[in-house]
């Protein structure tokens, strides 16, 4: 969340934000077979020079999905990305300065789509691999903890992981993917088994380019034979 450390959120009046609730979004991508999330550092108020996660105060005349999707935009030019809302945190202590609520986001984004730019009162934004974190402001890594004990449960239920990867990919990419969000080691054959009986991935006439070792097969992921499954009560499990 990003304050100016005073009564007055952003540069706007108190009349079109709300002073007492708060969106805040934990933004996963994955890179070279790590998990990462983005934070962004506070160019202003009582946590200049401090990490967190991006987001900020909700308008009195917006929905907190909009407000959530405004944030981003603003504080790391992220768009057009799909964000699921956590819970509410309301710890009384929370927030130094006063009772704040905060609403609680999650998005999964293909790191290699966006270019991240730190705008408004955020300084910089950067990626940080999971094990990587440092010590956030307020309750900033509990929703993070949270976030992620989340994702490991619905990425058992559906395929959300796909949204992390390019287009086309390999077996062994979107095994490392499932490795890190679940925490485990997997066996490749076995899971190279399972992941195809799941019948998910149309396997392309294409090899990776550009790599110093054998090239692997590329695949892409078939949304539609996913939906046809998920209406049969298919369930996405390793």
């Amino acid at each position: 969340m990003i304050e100016n450390g005073d009564e007055k959120p952003f540069a706007k009046s108190e009349q079109s934000a709300m002073n007492a609730i708060t969106i805040d979004c934990v933004i996963f991508g994955f890179d070279k077979g790590s998990l990462e999330v983005l934070l962004v550092q506070h160019g202003e108020g009582i946590s200049k020079g401090k990490w967190g996660l991006p987001g900020g105060w909700i308008y009195k005349k917006e929905s907190t999905d909009n407000a959530a999707h405004r944030l981003l935009n603003e504080l790391t030019g992220l768009d057009n990305i799909y964000l699921e809302q956590l819970k509410a945190f309301g710890d009384p202590d929370r927030f130094p300065l006063r009772r704040v609520i905060t609403i609680g986001y999650y998005a999964l984004v293909k790191r290699e789509d966006y270019n991240i730019k730190a705008g408004f009162t955020a300084s910089d934004a950067q990626w940080y691999k999971i094990d990587s974190i440092p010590d956030l402001i307020y309750d900033h890594n509990e929703i993070l903890a949270y976030s992620i004990k989340h994702l490991r449960s619905r990425v058992r239920q559906a395929p959300l992981g796909f949204n992390l990867l390019p287009e086309k990919f390999t077996l062994l990419q979107l095994m490392q993917l499932y490795e890190e969000i679940l925490g485990v080691e997997m066996d490749k054959s076995n899971f190279r088994r399972k992941i195809l009986h799941m019948k998910l991935l149309v396997a392309l006439d294409e090899k990776q380019q550009d790599v110093s070792h054998r090239a692997a097969q590329l695949y892409k992921f078939d949304p539609a034979i996913y939906q046809k499954l998920t209406e049969k009560g298919f369930n996405f499990e390793f």
